[in-house]
């Protein structure tokens, strides 16, 4: 396994770099820095000067051997709407990305899970037409609507729940509900399939043989091997939830990663742009890795040659 770990660790290398180079270029097409950066009232002089002084009047390649030095250096350039260093602004606003992600990843597996095992378990009866019919109409709300909804019903008609803003466990748990109920919803049908597709298996119906009681065979037999292909879709939920979050963000005013990046976007802040998708990117590769790493733990039979 030590092995496997340091191959994978080596292929972050090279994903960075095609990162990088995406970056490089997409920053480059979208608009000329210095005009952006620049009042309307600007002289030629003064363009010249900050051109000169962003390093824009050297060829490409000479520009990108720099930009990906300095990236190396975990320097993506400084803020010019906040005037700090754009790696910093990303990183303060990670931990509350992180904590969004995580609570509705623990919400949406809270509903998900025994509710994909009942609907596998009363295949083709009512509760489980019951709960297929409530995943799809979970999949379908947009996640705008349903933070609005939320917010009517527990901030403005309850008063219970705050409106917005990052706080204590009253303020996480609607913007976590909002996004957990699409994940569940997923999840459910996920779950469902892939438990439909063991419970059918050889091993199963030898359990079942044997005396062993229901809730053993589905639980400790069939839930647990069902779990692989459960665990590789709440890891590509959660990596993107740490950067897509933002119509989420926007609506219940969570100071996020997924908030930072389109005040970026919208003011051409590009370093800010840069810094957040290596993150994102890094997050996503280590990500990935431990989550091939947990299906050893999940299935002994997994070899990592």
């Amino acid at each position: 396994m030590g092995k496997y770990v340091f191959k994978s660790l080596l292929q972050i290398i090279p994903v960075l770099f095609i990162v990088s180079l995406i970056v490089f270029v997409l920053v480059r097409v979208t608009g000329d820095p210095v005009a952006l950066m620049l009042p309307e009232t600007a002289t030629a002089e003064d363009r010249a000067v900050l051109t000169q002084a962003l390093g824009l009047d050297q060829p490409l390649y000479t520009q990108y051997v720099k930009f990906l030095g300095n990236a190396i250096q975990g320097d993506f350039g400084q803020s010019f709407r906040y005037n700090q260093p754009a790696l910093e602004l990303v990183l303060e606003r990670l931990p509350a990305s992180f904590e969004l992600a995580a609570a509705a990843m623990f919400f949406a597996v809270l509903m998900a899970v025994p509710l994909g095992v009942i609907s596998a378990v009363k295949r083709n009866t009512f509760t489980d037409l019951l709960i297929s019919g409530i995943s799809v109409i979970g999949k379908a709300m947009p996640n705008f609507w349903m933070g609005i909804m939320l917010i009517l019903l527990f901030s403005v008609m309850l008063g219970v729940l705050p409106v917005s803003g990052r706080g204590g466990l009253s303020h996480l748990i609607l913007p976590a509900f909002t996004l957990g109920v699409g994940l569940a919803a997923q999840m459910t049908r996920l779950i469902r399939s892939s438990m439909l597709e063991i419970l059918n298996q050889d091993y199963v119906r030898t359990a079942r043989s044997k005396g062993l009681g229901r809730l053993t065979v589905i639980v400790k037999h069939a839930f647990r091997n069902g779990l692989i292909p459960v665990v590789t879709i709440m890891s590509l939920q959660f990596t993107s939830l740490i950067g897509g979050t933002l119509i989420t963000e926007t609506v219940f005013s969570w100071p996020g990663l997924g908030q930072l990046l389109v005040v970026a976007v919208n003011t051409h802040d590009m370093a800010i742009v840069q810094a957040a998708v290596f993150v994102i990117a890094l997050i996503v590769v280590l990500v990935n890795i431990l989550t091939d790493l947990s299906y050893r733990l999940l299935d002994p039979r997994i070899k990592y040659d």
